[in-house]
């Protein structure tokens, strides 16, 4: 069963953009992304709240992710979170196995 965080990153005067720019053009974002059992890695700038980020992280399983916290990475991402003063908040979801019941509602 796959995990998928939301991870909601806040700041001030266009921080949180400009962290998500540096996780990008460090190069680390790309790190994490080939990390075994990463599934997605994705930043994305709510329309109605431009001081936010959202990270979609999404892993394989919770040994996954585990690895990924443990790992030399997360001391460099933390640097940066405080280098841009963020504060998160988190929200958690497990994916199911098979074919979700919503998909007959979206258009491909």
């Amino acid at each position: 069963m796959s995990i998928c965080v939301h991870l909601y990153y806040r700041g001030q005067n266009g921080s949180a953009r400009r962290f998500a720019e540096a996780m990008e053009q460090s190069g680390l974002a790309d790190a994490i992304r080939a990390q075994e059992g990463n599934l997605q890695y994705a930043y994305f700038v709510p329309f109605n709240d431009p001081e936010t980020v959202l990270l979609i992280d999404r892993w394989r399983d919770q040994a996954a992710l585990d690895a990924h916290h443990a790992g030399p990475l997360m001391a460099r991402l933390a640097a940066l979170r405080e280098q841009y003063d963020l504060h998160m908040t988190a929200r958690r979801f497990t994916e199911a196995e098979g074919p979700a019941s919503d998909q007959r509602f979206l258009r491909k």
